[in-house]
């Protein structure tokens, strides 16, 4: 026999999962943000400046190639300064390879957040002290990862909330489908924050959903779905610091869709003219996370050109010290290569190490004499 819920109980249900037809936005008029304290609102503007100054500095060093690659999020910096903002500190953050402001804000090394896409090691940082996972460059992998460690915590009696980054290109991932499911099924305390840059490299959204919205895929896993304009910092860190609360609650995740917009390429590897309008680029300039802030909290009195002037000098001292210590070639240890592979290294390990010790040690004996015999 099939037990049914009473009549309306579902559909109630189902119309509190749906997202709002419109993004929500809080800083679309001076009044929009009075719910949010003073101090909340101007740390929101100065990780801004800073994301924006680090994008631009880290781009610059790509192209002097003190880096191998390097994703900027020029222009989707609101969403991932409001969501780490919104955390709280013993809260886990489960990153894409394009969220490396997220990690700025959360207090790790500017140098450290690159080593990975310098080349140097696999992660330049420790993800338990920071509570942030390595940079996840395949799509999507990271979010069952994300659910697993937030289902163990609850299972441990932990309070905490796990963060789960992704794009709108790895939501057409199966990595996604289980992650969110899984989730949901469990009451696992997790924030799916998809952040809607328009293109999964060059393929378009239209291409990729043929849903209302990315939040509308919510409703299919039990879950609520949340759409929010990810150009305002404030509006993604009031969203955000709701999901946050539910889950520590008890109830479970939600999906919350930053509809955003990636002004930079894909990476500097990417010609983005070969399938954008240079119009599009444009409309969504007028739209920059940062002048935005900057506006809004001058209308609201809480910003002026001294405090402005100290914040932007702060960034530029931050961009310089980067460029200052990324800017002396590593010296990395060829033995390194063996370490961090496995806990208790395999035999094989051992061998190769064993291998390249002695190969090492030939070619200074060799460089050693070649020296001597010079200096005869």
């Amino acid at each position: 026999m099939t037990v049914l819920d009473p009549p309306g109980v579902r559909e109630t249900g189902v119309t509190a999962m749906l997202p709002s037809s419109e993004p929500l936005s809080l800083i679309a008029d001076a009044s929009g943000t009075e719910s949010l304290d003073d101090s909340v609102l101007l740390e929101l503007y100065r990780q801004l400046v800073r994301g924006r100054r680090y994008n631009l500095q880290a781009t610059a060093l790509t192209k002097q190639g003190r880096l191998a690659v390097y994703p900027s999020t020029t222009g989707q910096e609101a969403c991932q300064a409001g969501a780490v903002l919104a955390l709280e500190r013993q809260d886990w953050i489960f990153p894409t390879y394009r969220d490396t402001m997220a990690l700025l804000v959360r207090g790790v090394d500017p140098v450290d957040v690159l080593t990975l896409l310098r080349g140097d090691w696999h992660n330049g940082y420790d993800p338990r002290a920071h509570r942030i996972a390595p940079l996840s460059t395949p799509l999507a992998t990271q979010t069952p990862h994300a659910v697993g460690l937030a289902h163990a915590a609850t299972l441990c009696g932990d309070d905490l909330v796990v963060l789960a980054m992704i794009g709108d290109g790895g939501t057409s991932e199966g990595d996604f489908h289980e992650a969110m499911n899984f989730a949901a099924v469990y009451r696992a305390p997790v924030v799916f924050l998809v952040q809607n840059n328009g293109y999964a490299i060059s393929v378009p959204l239209s291409k990729q959903s043929a849903a209302p919205s990315l939040a509308h895929k919510a409703i299919g896993y039990g879950m609520p779905g949340v759409l929010v304009d990810g150009n305002d910092a404030a509006a993604v860190y009031h969203q955000v610091r709701q999901a946050a609360e539910h889950a520590r609650a008890g109830g479970g995740p939600t999906l919350i869709e930053a509809v955003t917009y990636r002004i930079d390429a894909h990476t500097n590897a990417d010609d983005a003219t070969r399938y954008r309008d240079p119009a599009e680029v444009e409309f969504w300039r007028r739209r920059d996370p940062v002048t935005r802030m900057e506006q809004h909290l001058r209308e609201r009195g809480l910003l002026d050109d001294a405090s402005a002037e100290r914040i932007r000098k702060e960034a530029e001292d931050m961009a310089e010290d980067l460029r200052d210590r990324l800017g002396t070639d590593p010296s990395p240890a060829a033995l390194d290569l063996f370490d961090h592979v496995y806990a208790r290294p395999t035999p094989q390990l051992d061998e190769q190490r064993s291998m390249l010790m002695q190969e090492l040690d030939a070619l200074r004996r060799t460089n050693s004499g070649g020296v001597e015999e010079a200096g005869q």
